[in-house]
């Protein structure tokens, strides 16, 4: 590296070390995830039945702890409009495109996109060039969070205020305080707090609540090198080198800094309108009533092993973690033993939701073998199976849930002190893709991600939930569905 290239990564804060690990990661690829099966309510995932589920949201409404809702926000909307987009390139219309110029009334953001023109005094290219370019409403550019999703009597209703209404439901504490935190990208976050102070006080009455909204950005310390085909360090024109975002993997660095009790983590596209709302927060205060218990459970058995427990006191810790978490332990004996089991116990908890799998791209719940020779659960998507792994292919078409990314977390100790979250992520996980930069061709990293690699070594509890909690906008039709529309 030269000097230049050193006051470069001083610049980013990113240290040569890290610039090496990731290069070998290049070249040597990621290992795959070693499942031993899929997570099935016979195995790993849990299904609680009413009375259960009641006894859960009494519990977490009973708990005085502070809690925040986490929600990542920075990814741009332009996917949402791809078939739109080639509309405009081709002027050819598919199934798709027929679909949304039939019901181009129904979104809740044709008022705006109509302006004071008549409809008929616009073509369906004008319709398109209005709704994603800058002249216009700007949403192809434009973060999801801060399209319109919903219609509503009052009037219609941006992703980002759904989250604020959500939130006002089941993350607001004691004092009447729901605390949000959204990561943003730098060019948005203006755009995101405009909105805020205009809708604020406007929820706040109407839900009798205080926020306490915060925002991030992801760091710059955490993008990735780029490499040329041949895995050295791809260089820009003016010869400086190629950093690129690390992906949603990267904001472990932003989760690590909240330091509420509990942490609900969702993503910005899934959320529903206010009638479908009541399932959402009954689920998500069970999921936070079994992280409690599960909280409990584990900070009991932490007293006993730092006092010194018997036998029969150590066979039924092992039992705990394999029936709440899956972990199977390596064959160990004698002292070591119990410092495993309080290694396994001394972690962050994460309590995921998991619906059944109805064909959603993504990933799902799986047993896997961890390098210790222990077994735990995990997170893994597609590209982590092993394509020619024929028992891990049987493995992973034989799952029958699907990871909504509906999580409850919390990474404080029982005597209060908080994790340092990147002691427990895996570095050996990842993901490295083609892509190009000015006509030449590059590979580019993602570090583990958030819910995959980044959270490895957590205690992990899946939960079955019920599919009407899950209800993501990838492309902009997915706003027609019923679930979305008033």
């Amino acid at each position: 590296m030269t000097n230049y290239d050193l006051q470069q990564l001083k610049t980013l804060g990113i240290t040569p070390e890290q610039v090496e690990r990731q290069i070998n990661n290049f070249r040597r690829g990621f290992p795959y995830l070693p499942i031993m099966a899929p997570a099935t309510p016979a195995l790993g995932i849990t299904q609680f039945n009413s009375e259960e589920q009641n006894g859960l949201v009494q519990r977490f409404d009973k708990w005085g702890g502070s809690r925040l809702k986490f929600v990542p926000a920075s990814g741009a909307a332009t996917r949402m409009f791809k078939s739109l987009y080639e509309f405009l390139d081709t002027g050819k219309k598919n199934k798709d495109t027929e679909e949304f110029f039939a019901k181009l009334d129904h979104f809740a953001f044709y008022e705006k996109l109509k302006g004071d023109k008549k409809p008929e005094e616009r073509t369906e290219k004008d319709w398109v060039e209005n709704l994603l370019e800058k002249s216009g409403l700007n949403y192809g550019s434009l973060p999801k969070g801060l399209l319109l999703f919903h219609n509503y009597p009052e009037g219609p209703r941006t992703a980002f205020e759904e989250h604020l209404v959500e939130a006002a439901l089941y993350a607001k504490d004691g004092k009447g305080i729901a605390r949000l935190h959204f990561t943003v990208s730098p060019e948005h976050r203006r755009g995101f707090e405009d909105l805020l102070k205009t809708v604020q006080p406007i929820y706040e009455k109407r839900y009798n609540v205080h926020y306490e909204v915060s925002f991030s950005e992801q760091k710059k310390s955490t993008d990735t090198i780029a490499v040329d085909l041949q895995n050295e360090p791809f260089r820009n024109a003016d010869g400086t080198l190629l950093f690129r975002p690390g992906g949603h993997g990267a904001l472990l660095d932003n989760l690590a800094e909240v330091t509420e009790d509990i942490i609900f983590i969702k993503n910005i596209d899934n959320i529903t309108p206010d009638k479908l709302r009541s399932d959402t927060v009954h689920w998500k205060k069970v999921l936070a009533g079994h992280l409690l218990q599960l909280r409990k459970q584990i900070a009991h058995y932490l007293q006993l092993l730092e006092k010194g427990a018997g036998e029969v006191e150590l066979k039924e810790i092992a039992r705990f973690l394999e029936t709440a978490f899956c972990i199977g332990l390596p064959p160990v004996e004698g002292s070591d033993y119990a410092r495993l089991l309080y290694a396994k116990l001394n972690r962050p908890i994460r309590v995921c939701g998991m619906v059944k799998n109805v064909g959603e791209p993504g990933g799902g719940p799986f047993i896997a073998r961890n390098a210790d020779g222990s077994t735990s659960l995990q997170i893994a998507e597609s590209v982590q199976i092993a394509p020619n792994d024929p028992e891990a292919q049987q493995h992973f078409k034989a799952a029958t849930h699907f990871n909504p990314v509906d999580l409850v977390c919390s990474f404080r100790d029982y005597k209060g002190g908080i994790y340092p979250l990147a002691d427990f992520r895996d570095p050996d996980t990842g993901f490295i893709s083609q892509k190009s930069k000015d006509g030449r061709d590059l590979k580019a990293l993602e570090l583990p991600g958030l819910w995959n690699g980044a959270m490895s070594d957590w205690n992990t509890a899946f939960v079955e939930v019920p599919l009407i909690t899950f209800n993501p906008v990838k492309t902009v039709n997915d706003l027609l569905r019923k679930e979305h529309q008033g």
